[in-house]
């Protein structure tokens, strides 16, 4: 039996058992929840920067995305209205395509 401890795709329980397996699980109460998503994202995070290849990192950023939706759900907004702060954000500040790498300001 192997001992896992970690948010996981909420279909995941559904193919282990599809495979003949058995396991088991718990729902979290909503602080333990927020908990374990900022754990999943650094997860995520690390298996990204481990990634050594576009389509696994790829995969990655995806998961990573996933993390970050049900992040903002637990703070309130919307994928939607994620998007729209970062749009606006884009549009004040820029966003990060021409990497521009600032060394020093006097």
């Amino acid at each position: 039996m192997r001992t896992y401890n970690k948010l996981v795709r909420d279909l995941i329980p559904n193919i282990i058992r599809s495979q003949g397996k058995r396991c088991k699980t718990l729902i979290l109460e909503e602080e333990t929840y927020k908990s374990a998503l900022r754990t999943k994202l650094e997860e995520e995070h690390r298996e990204y920067q481990e990634a050594e290849t576009d389509e696994l990192a790829n995969e990655e950023l995806a998961d990573m995305l996933e993390v970050i939706y049900a992040l903002a759900s637990v703070h309130g907004i919307s994928e939607e209205d994620l998007n729209k702060i970062r749009k606006e954000k884009a549009d004040q500040r820029g966003a990060i395509k021409e990497k521009i790498f600032l060394v020093v300001v006097d």
